[in-house]
């Protein structure tokens, strides 16, 4: 490590310091949505003191403080004095993405990350010690039950589903376009969960048309609580590992395989390769790590969190790859966005 740090951060370890303190920075912003802060802040018509949003959100005014000047010390909030008194407003930023009513609101991700996740990763060291998931020790559910786990309550669902929903408003539109998929007239998101891919997909594709299935209880809870006005996607009821698949042109599998060990990915692989139509393809998305080793960093923290989570892990193109090809897949095709999630085409 040291060979790749400057003499400045030798001196002193002001990069490692940041590492130190960024699960508190995290849990700042966390505790702000939970709170309400950036809502406020937003349909607020003027900048706010600390007392101001404290009596609005039943809080200490000097926790409020200290938790605002945190917000605006990392670029989240923005603060004037006036007269000597700190008064605080939202940014574009805040706006934006941290604000429920957004379009790309990332308020369900956090709240997801926050109780979901935080809790889990308590118990990282023990996930590294012992190569499996820390579902029971979290939660008290048997590490193989995993969407056991993560469905465990009906709040619990939505929980991930907002999760699932905020991670393709925002980042849909670059999975929809990493390839030209024009020419597949037919898609199944499988395991599409609220929709919001599908959507993306229709909206790009619109002489295509897109479905979504999922367990029952998740496409309920997706008519129920995430359709939209005009939607042109459809929901349906299936098991695509215990069910049937129904036919299609183009199968997306989005942050599915990196949930499960190798061998059920090819399983899965096989099955779809069996009711893909001829010329067909597989989409999948993923966090495709690089082949060295060295990063994308957020893949390297995406795949720990499959140990602490799952039983699966993220992969470099290579293992996809591997993974496509034993299954009758070629013509396999790597896109990275640059952004969180990478596609792969493949052909049939």
């Amino acid at each position: 490590m040291a060979g790749h740090l400057s003499q400045s951060e030798l001196d002193y370890p002001f990069k490692l310091l940041d590492y130190f303190n960024g699960f508190r920075v995290s849990k700042v912003i966390f505790s702000a949505c939970e709170l309400g802060v950036f809502d406020l802040l937003l349909n607020s018509q003027k900048p706010l003191s600390a007392e101001g949003v404290a009596q609005e959100l039943s809080t200490s005014v000097d926790g409020m403080e200290r938790l605002l000047d945190v917000l605006v010390g990392v670029d989240i909030l923005d603060v004037e004095l006036v007269d000597g008194k700190a008064y605080y407003s939202s940014t574009d930023v805040a706006n934006l993405y941290l604000a429920k009513g957004s379009v790309k609101s990332l308020h369900d991700m956090i709240i997801y990350q926050s109780q979901t996740i935080y809790p889990l990763w308590n118990n990282v060291v023990d996930a590294v010690r012992e190569g499996k998931n820390q579902n029971e020790k979290s939660f008290g559910i048997s590490p193989e039950e995993i969407f056991q786990t993560i469905y465990r309550s009906e709040e619990e669902m939505l929980k991930f589903m907002g999760l699932m929903n905020s991670t393709w408003v925002l980042d849909g539109q670059d999975i929809a376009t990493a390839f030209n998929l024009a020419g597949f007239r037919s898609m199944v998101d499988l395991g599409g969960c609220s929709g919001a891919l599908a959507r993306e997909l229709s909206k790009t594709y619109p002489s295509s048309s897109v479905t979504v299935l999922d367990l029952p209880k998740v496409i309920q809870t997706a008519r129920q609580h995430f359709t939209e006005q005009n939607d042109t996607i459809m929901f349906q009821e299936g098991d695509f590992f215990d069910g049937d698949i129904p036919p299609a042109d183009l199968y997306i599998l989005a942050r599915i395989l990196h949930d499960w060990q190798e061998d059920k990915c090819v399983q899965l692989l096989k099955k779809i390769h069996t009711c893909c139509q001829p010329g067909g393809g597989v989409l999948l998305v993923e966090a495709l790590l690089f082949e060295n080793h060295r990063g994308p960093v957020m893949a390297q923290v995406f795949s720990l969190n499959m140990l602490v989570q799952t039983e699966g892990k993220e992969h470099p193109p290579s293992q996809y790859s591997n993974m496509l090809s034993s299954a009758g897949f070629h013509t396999v095709q790597i896109c990275r966005t640059g952004k969180s999630y990478d596609a792969i085409l493949a052909l049939k």
